[in-house]
């Protein structure tokens, strides 16, 4: 096992230090006992939590926040060429390293599990971690969102597994060498980076290809772009290959999902015989999302009647179908999904949750490259509320493109049948959904951006 601070890692500077990704690796790092700083766009709670692990965080971007003695300059793939940060550490000569590169170097000596897949990455990562950590197994793990039970989303464990979300978007993920990866779902997203499937697929193939000879592949049986990746590395001799789904020739088969309210029951088929376990989240996406996790655990040689027990206790992850509260009879659960897929995996969980009960949703589509691209899919996705308020574009890194807004959106949902409302101003959506919401009814806030702050203002609003 090692769990030595790489000598580049041992006094880190991270810009963008409060982002998903990023604060990760640097909570790690505080842990392992190196000495971090990094500077970040706005004060927050991640801020305050690095802070508490003996971090340095700034506040802003001033060339003066990167000290003398700094080993390496941690950026993601958002962090440009121009930022000030970036510019002194070119001055000191200071080596300036990808985050994927530093969550690679922590990795090194352990028994690593990569997650990767269009979506569903952050829950799967969580389930395993929650898991492992239940069975005291103690292991490290790097998530993209905060796990509600511990509420963080990243720790060095004394263990020798390593559990780390892999992301594909940027293609960083090929810089990891993991003993197994899951693969999710191969799709068409990232469109500022992926110009094709082809691109996509020869991304995930190198991503497949780094893992260590005798390791194992976790894939979905079900989803055309997993099916056609296996189809592609099944010639891999050093790699064992485990598919998962519903799908009769499933290695772990996905016997059914019974609803229980915001809970599903799971039923899998491994090695003949019948395992039944729960998944404290609503609908098959998510209870695929803990099947893959059980699989990946069973390539580690964890037996599967324990990994089974200990998947139970998942509770969830902040954003994914978090339930923010209930006023006046309604209850409002906030979502990260903005990818098609994501968005209809999450309605038809809420749809059966919401049993005779109305549905209603507010949404912010993520990117102006994604919504030029999959707009039309979006709109058809929210067809399945009952109402819906769609938003402006959340911008995020991206520039606005011509005649790219949400009228692309709008437009497609009202084609497909949907009742939809536009609004512009975000302040205005607590009054507008308190017009619409009745006693009963679920209010669900999707997307990437910053519509999860209108949860708590949605509650306040019905209260009054």
């Amino acid at each position: 096992m090692a769990s030595a601070i790489p000598t580049a890692m041992e006094r880190p500077h991270f810009i963008g230090i409060g982002g998903a990704g990023m604060s990760g690796i640097a909570k790690i790092l505080a842990q392992r006992g190196a000495k971090v700083a990094g500077s970040d766009a706005k004060e927050s709670a991640t801020a305050q939590a690095l802070r508490a692990l003996g971090a340095t965080v700034h506040i802003g971007h001033a060339a003066d926040h990167l000290a003398d003695d700094a080993t390496c300059v941690v950026v993601s793939s958002a962090i440009r060429a121009d930022n000030p940060e970036v510019a002194r550490a070119a001055e000191l000569s200071v080596p300036v390293v990808h985050r994927s590169d530093a969550l690679a170097s922590l990795m090194g000596g352990l028994r690593a599990i990569a997650v990767a897949g269009t979506h569903g990455k952050t829950t799967t990562t969580s389930m395993l971690a929650v898991a492992l950590t239940e069975l005291g197994l103690d292991p490290s793990y790097a998530i993209g969102g905060d796990l509600e039970g511990p509420g963080t989303n990243a720790r060095h464990g004394e263990g020798d597994i390593f559990v780390a979300e892999a992301d594909e978007s940027d293609r960083s993920f090929q810089k990891y060498d993991p003993e197994v990866a899951i693969v999710l779902n191969v799709e068409l997203d990232h469109h500022a980076n992926y110009a094709s499937m082809d691109e996509i697929y020869d991304s995930f193939e190198t991503f497949v290809g780094k893992v260590v000879p005798g390791g194992t592949l976790v894939i979905a049986a079900d989803q055309p772009g997993a099916v056609e990746l296996t189809r592609r590395v099944r010639d891999l001799s050093s790699l064992k290959v485990v598919t998962y789904g519903e799908s009769q020739t499933a290695d772990v088969r996905v016997h059914k999902v019974t609803p229980r309210g915001l809970t599903s029951e799971v039923t899998v088929v491994l090695n003949g015989k019948y395992l039944t376990f729960t998944v404290s989240v609503p609908g098959r996406h998510y209870a695929h999302n803990a099947v893959a996790a059980l699989a990946a655990g069973v390539a580690l040689g964890i037996p599967a009647h324990n990994l089974a027990s200990a998947l139970g206790k998942y509770t969830g992850v902040k954003r994914r179908l978090q339930l923010k509260g209930e006023a006046k009879g309604v209850q409002v659960i906030d979502s990260y999904a903005h990818h098609p897929t994501e968005m209809t995996a999450d309605l038809e969980a809420m749809r059966g949750a919401a049993s005779d009960s109305r549905l209603l949703v507010v949404f912010q589509p993520h990117l102006f490259s994604r919504t030029q691209e999959l707009g039309k899919e979006m709109g058809q996705a929210l067809a399945l509320a009952d109402s819906s308020v769609v938003l402006d574009i959340y911008p995020a890194r991206e520039d606005p493109l011509p005649g790219v807004t949400s009228a692309l959106i709008i437009d497609a949902a009202k084609t497909a049948g949907a009742q939809v409302t536009a609004v512009h101003d975000k302040d205005t959506v607590p009054d507008v959904i308190a017009g619409m919401a009745a006693p009963g009814d679920l209010v669900l806030t999707m997307g990437a951006g910053d519509v999860t702050d209108l949860g708590p203002a949605i509650l306040a609003r019905l209260s009054n």
